[in-house]
């Protein structure tokens, strides 16, 4: 591997855009015999290498959204309560909504930003996530489209990071520290 601190590739880039094809599909199937404009929200920064692929793959009227989730503060440990850092632009009530995420493991911080969701009254919500591990589940989330269910191994690359780095790498990959 050439990325410090990468040591194993976990998706390749074939296998990944073969998952988001795939995923495209279900969810253009999904929203098929819908009139409604789907509304695809994004949470950042995690998502927006695969929403970006992703929305090229539903063949469905849309439009695209973001929010900023934090539930860290200043530390490295969640503090279980949500901040909007920054809020969508677009209204959702009585809007389909599709809300992606990059990876959902214990499930603590996206399921209250579920509820928060459908506190503005969508007309329909479903869940998309990449990735997911279900191993280090604590809150229940149901996934209406999963990529891939992976072992509880930190991740980075195609979009996820570690301290802000790895992003642009076009694999995930194990992340076990800098290489000496």
């Amino acid at each position: 591997m050439n990325e410090q601190g990468l040591k194993k590739t976990l998706l390749s880039q074939e296998e990944i855009s073969e998952i988001v094809t795939r995923l495209g599909s279900e969810i253009t199937e999904h929203y098929k015999n819908s009139d409604k404009e789907l509304i695809v929200i994004g949470l950042l920064r995690g998502s927006f290498v695969f929403m970006a692929d992703l929305v090229r793959e539903i063949k469905h009227p849309m439009i695209t959204d973001f929010m900023t989730i934090s539930s860290y503060g200043d530390g490295t440990e969640s503090t279980g309560d949500v901040k909007i850092v920054m809020d969508l632009d677009e209204s959702i009530t009585d809007r389909d909504v599709l809300l992606v995420e990059d990876i959902i493991d214990t499930g603590n911080t996206f399921s209250k930003v579920i509820r928060l969701i459908e506190g503005r009254g969508p007309a329909s919500l479903r869940i998309c996530t990449l990735l997911s591990k279900p191993s280090r589940r604590q809150v229940e989330v149901d996934i209406d489209f999963c990529g891939i269910e992976i072992p509880d191994e930190f991740v980075c690359g195609y979009g996820l990071d570690f301290a802000q780095k790895f992003r642009n790498v076009p694999y995930i990959g194990i992340y076990e520290g800098p290489v000496d």
